[in-house]
């Protein structure tokens, strides 16, 4: 069969179905494949997702409806498969955990959907305050280590459910699962384990071997003809709680726990966003339109807000579904309704069939899931290129198996965020030419008020350096704008200079930094005695030391 065709990098005019502009009716087909392909995987995932959080299954299933039908209407990638992820479903385990959700409420679900509503609420804030670029400057090391530590605690938190238990322990972190398995391997049961056992190993020989088979799908399917149709429950095999009939209604969230909930929103908002940006970047085919992260956050806030009245977990952009959905020809969120349009008739007409799943069929798809994203290959890549990133990572992953993934997703947002301010106040010059005494200095780094007074030293330290001298040629191209704070330490700079009988030159003042110096008294003083240049080289090329006087004087 040949790939379908597409108006490739259409231009969008429209603010509902972006995705659908230029769309073809030849490439309805293909996403009504991909759409029920996707849905294949990304139901019983996301109803195996809700368990990591002890909530009920039927959550999970709802988290493939109003989310993915919200992204579907405002979402810029057109086959990013939106639900819950492993990474978000842990975190929203953990927070319901520290808020005392799972220990006190008697409605866990209505504050699940507060939790839902806040995560929205601050990727809406985000959108608003146009922040996506801010939230991507988060580096790939934290991630790296973040998944890591999502990885091991929930692959060491199912293996109480692989041998017979019931709860999951998750939420209460690595150290607490790890005694949960010590407590649980007296009392295994053995006919769960060899179904969990067998469950495990399909997935992994399809997962290799047949990409295109929906493993969950199938190990699904068995474990409920198995329990309807063998003696497994006899034997000790439990089932998860009844399904509800039909689809969700809407839930008013509850305001019990809010405070204790907002740092796990935070949290989950940031993995919410980058997980669904990268995920969108990467399944983006070339000449296909470029993703906008505004828009992808208004999407994500959005999905999320709307998710929050209909019993949803938080949602974002899964990699593994939105793979399956691509590859099985998706051209647009066309897909995504089908994938909708799959939910609604699994709630509506397999309830009581869902009813007679194993509890071990689905930790063991949790188990698969995230035993991925502990990424030794991707630790070792960082150990090769970058010894500062391999150590971010093992710092975000050692903090989130030992003080909790909240912990770690603050930590490494926290490290993140120095690096860039280190990086941003660094100054870098280059010593241009010094002869006949003059100096002349590139400064190749932006100047802002954080940067300024190191910046100003630095021309000084060289100036001293190369002393005796009569004249410094300071070469600003790279500074783009300015504000108060730098015009003041430029002119600083030019007093200190002048008081040691040294002419201070700017060279190549871009017109965006002339707008606040052509306002300054001091900046036209020197474009007045010649002291303000086009480059370094016409500076040279004239006897810059007949220049002098002028602009020492106030802003």
């Amino acid at each position: 069969m040949s790939a379908p065709t597409t108006t490739v990098g259409a231009p969008r005019h429209r603010r509902l179905f972006p995705t659908l502009a230029g769309y073809r009716r030849g490439n309805l087909g293909w996403d009504a494949l991909a759409g029920l392909s996707a849905g294949a995987v990304v139901v019983p995932q996301a109803m195996a997702y809700a368990t990591i959080a002890n909530l009920p299954v039927q959550v999970g299933l709802y988290t493939c409806m109003v989310p993915m039908l919200v992204y579907a209407m405002l979402g810029g990638s057109r086959a990013m498969s939106v639900s819950t992820t492993s990474t978000i479903a842990t975190l929203t385990a953990t927070t319901l955990v520290t808020a005392g959700v799972a220990s006190t409420s008697k409605d866990p679900v209505s504050d699940l959907c507060m939790l839902t509503l806040l995560v929205g609420a601050m990727l809406l804030f985000a959108r608003i305050v146009r922040l996506g670029g801010v939230v991507e400057a988060i580096n790939k090391s934290t991630i790296i280590g973040v998944q890591i530590g999502v990885g091991a605690t929930v692959a060491v938190g199912q293996l109480p459910k692989l041998l017979g238990e019931t709860d999951d322990v998750t939420g209460h972190g690595f150290i607490r699962s790890i005694v949960a398995v010590v407590e649980a391997v007296p009392h295994a049961n053995p006919a769960t384990s060899i179904l969990a056992l067998c469950s495990i190993v399909v997935l992994f020989v399809l997962k290799r071997f047949a990409k295109r088979v929906p493993g969950p799908l199938i190990v699904v399917v068995a474990g409920i003809l198995l329990a309807a149709f063998t003696p497994l429950t006899d034997a000790g095999v439990k089932l998860i709680s009844p399904v509800p009939f039909g689809i969700p209604l809407p839930t008013v969230p509850s305001f019990a726990h809010i405070v204790g909930l907002v740092p796990g929103a935070l949290a989950i908002a940031v993995m919410a966003f980058l997980e669904s940006t990268a995920v969108a970047r990467g399944i983006r085919e070339p000449g296909e339109p470029q993703i906008d992260s505004n828009q992808e956050l208004m999407a994500t806030a959005l999905s999320n807000v709307a998710g929050a009245f209909f019993q949803a977990m938080p949602s974002a952009g899964g990699f593994s579904q939105s793979a399956v959905n691509k590859n099985a020809g998706a051209r647009s969120q066309v897909s995504g309704l089908v994938t909708v349009a799959l939910a609604v008739l699994v709630a509506v007409l397999l309830a009581p069939v869902l009813s007679l799943l194993p509890q071990a069929t689905l930790a063991s798809l949790v188990f698969v899931a995230v035993i991925g994203l502990i990424d030794v290959k991707a630790l070792v890549r960082l150990a090769r290129l970058s010894t500062r990133d391999f150590w971010i990572a093992v710092v975000v992953a050692t903090l989130g198996l030992s003080a909790g993934l909240l912990i770690a997703v603050a930590a490494g947002v926290v490290i993140t965020f120095a690096m860039v301010i280190a990086e941003i106040t660094r100054v870098r010059t280059t010593q241009r030419a010094h002869r006949d005494g003059v100096l002349a200095v590139s400064v190749d780094s932006s100047m802002y008020t954080a940067n300024m007074l190191a910046t100003e030293n630095r021309v000084l330290e060289l100036v001293g350096a190369a002393r005796p001298l009569d004249t410094v040629i300071v070469d600003v191209g790279h500074m783009r704008l300015t504000s108060a704070t730098v015009l003041e330490g430029l002119q600083d700079l030019d007093r200190e200079l002048a008081g040691t009988g040294v002419t201070l030159i700017l060279a190549d003042v871009k017109p965006g930094a002339r707008e606040l110096l052509d306002k300054s008294t001091w900046f036209r003083g020197l474009i007045d005695h010649g002291r303000v240049v086009d480059s370094i080289d016409a500076a040279l090329a004239t006897d810059v030391r007949q220049r002098g006087g002028g602009g020492a004087g106030d802003a």
